[in-house]
């Protein structure tokens, strides 16, 4: 007998707490859950306010929710053409290797093909290496000679 394949669906505002876990559950995988500082109320106003800020696809596994993908459109000023960043994807570990991460992806792409995007892009932590390779077989490139540059808190405030 073979697993359910995944169901992929535009998060609702009552899927925000699960989003929420979800959100902790990969900043604890990444060992980054002390920087967690989302609320429900962040989220509903982000994904669900006018305007929304970024989107939600959910995947649906055996009656649960499996994981999700939070995206957002950005801009090329190369192709004079909108692109779609998808933020984070996390898969439940009890969830892996059924299909549902790279149902995520090609829902992503399908989006950002149907949205007339000239890109789809995301970044990956260097020391993943299993996620790096499940990219590249889906016909990703990681590029080699990018780093994201970010300034937060105090130093935000000082650069302003």
């Amino acid at each position: 007998m073979t697993a359910p394949v995944p169901t992929i669906r535009a998060a609702a505002a009552p899927d925000v707490p699960a989003i929420l876990a979800l959100i902790r559950d990969l900043a604890e995988f990444e060992q980054l859950g002390h920087l967690v500082r989302a609320t429900e109320d962040d989220l509903r106003q982000a994904l669900f306010g006018t305007p929304a800020t970024a989107e939600v696809l959910i995947a649906d596994c055996d009656g649960s929710i499996a994981g999700f993908a939070l995206f957002f459109h950005n801009f090329s000023t190369f192709l004079g053409r909108r692109g779609l960043w998808l933020e984070d994807l996390y898969v439940r570990p009890a969830f892996r290797r059924r299909g549902c991460a790279q149902a995520l992806l090609r829902r992503l792409a399908a989006i950002a093909g149907e949205r007339g995007c000239g890109r789809f892009e995301w970044a990956v932590l260097d020391w993943n290496a299993e996620a790096i390779r499940f990219y590249e077989a889906l016909g990703g490139t990681v590029l080699p000679d990018w780093r994201i540059v970010r300034v937060v808190g105090p130093a935000l405030e000082a650069m302003a």
